[in-house]
């Protein structure tokens, strides 16, 4: 089985000890179909057992292991070793606080996920006795792509306006609001909108399309977006310039 030496560029930072973050350099024998994730748990098990991230199911399907590898967001579990040349610089995601080493806190992503309402608001309450409330196969193709999204927080790590504007609601979030937009189910989609329908919301995407770019699950977030924008831009046409139409 071939083999290779890999060297690991790998950011450090300890809130205990450090005044500020610092790249610490590693090398370790690698199995050349190894992902990145592969080689950080050779060096904690083998060289360095201080080293500090994130990961579970190594199956690109958590969203655990994300981290910014060469300066692109990606799931450690999902570079492979071979797509590497040179020093492999590891950082951890951009534009979240660092906790320690390559952990990064979530606190500001899981705030606005929870702002904009991420589940079923249905129209009324049904009762056991009446059933599933089944859809068609294209009622759930509308919103399908749109589920698939893993909270890696990738998309956020790649926007620029999130970087910029850290009041923007970002990628996922709005995303999410989109997918229980489109559920025929969901009758929730006024309340989403006091969120979404904002400068702080999909107003302030500028369509840069990072945030599809790295998806690892090909959920396409700024498609998601620009949807959320023309619905909104038909909301206020019907509701300034057609008055009648909005009732």
């Amino acid at each position: 089985m071939k083999q290779r030496l890999v060297q690991l560029e790998v950011l450090r930072y300890n809130p205990d000890t450090d005044s500020e973050a610092s790249f610490q350099r590693y090398e370790v024998v690698c199995q050349d179909e190894w992902v990145v994730l592969d080689a950080l748990n050779k060096v904690k098990e083998s060289i360095d057992p201080t080293l500090n991230y994130r990961w579970s199911c190594h199956m690109a399907v958590c969203g655990s292991c994300g981290m910014m590898i060469n300066g692109e967001p990606k799931l450690a579990c999902h570079a492979f070793l071979r797509d590497y040349e040179g020093v492999i610089r590891i950082e951890p995601l951009a534009h979240f606080p660092i906790e320690r080493d390559l952990v990064t806190a979530p606190d500001d992503f899981m705030e606005k996920l929870k702002r904009v309402k991420p589940y079923l608001i249905p129209q009324q309450k049904r009762s056991l006795d009446e059933g599933e409330n089944r859809q068609t196969p294209a009622q759930l193709m509308k919103f399908r792509q749109y589920s698939m999204c893993i909270n890696c927080m990738l998309c956020y790590a790649a926007c620029p306006e999130y970087g910029l504007t850290p009041k923007f609601i970002g990628p996922a979030a709005l995303t999410l609001a989109h997918r229980y937009n489109q559920d025929s189910r969901d009758a929730g989609r006024a309340e989403r909108q006091e969120v979404a329908a904002t400068h702080e919301g999909v107003w302030e995407c500028t369509f840069v399309g990072a945030c599809s770019e790295v998806c690892p699950a090909h959920v396409d977030p700024a498609s998601a977006l620009q949807q959320m924008k023309i619905s909104s831009s038909i909301d206020w046409l019907k509701e300034h310039l057609m008055p009648w139409g909005s009732k």
